[in-house]
């Protein structure tokens, strides 16, 4: 038997894990999978070690409380590993819980391969010397990723951006059961994030016009907190949960208000005029506003080097620049025309050599081997 660990610490890195699998079966179907993933990984005959919603937290206050728990499933991730002694572990996004993980079982001598390069091009550099001292090899999801892991002694893959295989640029505007105007309204899926995001998205929603309809994306981790907070918004709304509902909602949509991440390049794949907006709590900002290092928080924007979707962030994330920003998607042809253009070029950086993205994860797993 051949077994490879994976540990996913979010609803992204659940994603990209259920895709990894699924490509490596599809290779070699001897191979046996155990760790920690959510509900897509599921679906795939993963049987997670614990229930990744423990580990959604983000920003510095968020994750203090938690502190003593995220402790304990440290520990439990270690022991299970030690008494499995994989082929190799796969360490997916969320560093803060997955590369402390990596840390404490590099002893081990079990090779490890982390998929999806930590953004130390965007703050904290300093950290890809600790990375090299943890991991064995990284996936990168973008182009300008490998020369600064390389650097550092890390040998890397790029293997494109999963975004390519979403489900997001097959939606189909005729399917939804609602007419006339809406707008996608995306707050991410941590319950710290959702309850910064919803109340700025809340208040911009009641501004605009009367006709226009919120669509709010739903995740799994936090639909039960998003659906009684939309429930007072006090005007009519609509939830989509699954990846297809999604992609439907954004094909039928005129506008999209987002929060900053990956959400932002679904909709760019589908050719969703949006709004990105974010922000932690009054700390965290001013630690966050400190460290970052790059001209944009967008990836869409990062990769066309100009500023193709209007980015609202920390203390601006608040309902009258989000409104302002979003009138002109809504109102104007020309604006969704130039963001739809720019779509385009961000997106042509992002295919690997050959094939799909989770083939190329795949294929780099499997040389690992």
């Amino acid at each position: 038997m051949t077994l490879i660990y994976i540990a996913a610490g979010e609803a992204s890195g659940d994603i990209l894990g259920a895709r990894l699998i699924a490509a490596l079966r599809a290779r070699d179907a001897t191979l046996e999978f155990a760790g920690i993933g959510g509900e897509r990984m599921a679906e795939q005959g993963f049987q997670s070690l614990f229930g990744i919603r423990q580990l959604a937290l983000m920003g510095i206050m968020e994750v203090l409380p938690s502190l003593r728990r995220l402790s304990q499933r440290m520990d439990e991730a270690v022991a299970d590993i030690t008494a499995r002694r994989p082929r190799l572990i796969v360490t997916i996004d969320s560093p803060g819980f997955t590369l402390r993980l990596a840390a404490r079982v590099k002893p081990l001598g079990i090779p490890i391969l982390h998929y999806v390069a930590p953004q130390v091009w965007a703050w904290r550099p300093g950290r890809v010397k600790k990375i090299a001292r943890r991991v064995d090899r990284i996936l990168a999801l973008l182009p300008f990723e490998a020369p600064i892991f390389e650097a550092a002694g890390i040998p890397v893959d790029f293997v494109g951006h999963p975004i390519l295989e979403s489900e997001a640029a097959h939606g189909d505007a005729a399917r939804v059961p609602w007419s006339g105007r809406s707008l996608v309204v995306m707050p991410g899926s941590r319950r710290g994030e959702v309850s910064r995001m919803l109340p700025p998205f809340a208040e911009t929603v009641r501004r605009l016009p009367a006709d226009i309809l919120p669509v709010i994306g739903l995740a799994g981790t936090v639909e039960e907190v998003v659906r009684n907070q939309a429930a007072a918004w006090g005007r009519p709304i609509q939830t989509v949960r699954a990846p297809q509902e999604k992609a439907d909602a954004f094909a039928s949509a005129r506008a999209g208000l987002i929060k900053s991440g990956t959400s932002s390049l679904e909709a760019a794949v589908a050719g969703l005029p949006h709004v990105i907006g974010y922000t932690f709590n009054p700390i965290s900002n001013a630690i966050i506003r400190r460290l970052f290092r790059v001209k944009y928080a967008s990836l869409v924007n990062l990769l066309a080097d100009e500023p193709v979707v209007p980015e609202l962030l920390l203390e601006k994330c608040e309902p009258d620049g989000l409104t302002a920003a979003l009138r002109p998607l809504i109102e104007d042809d020309e604006a969704v025309a130039r963001q739809r253009a720019g779509f385009a070029r961000a997106l042509a950086r992002l295919h690997p050599e050959k094939g799909l993205p989770s083939e190329a994860a795949a294929d780099a797993v499997l040389r690992m081997l």
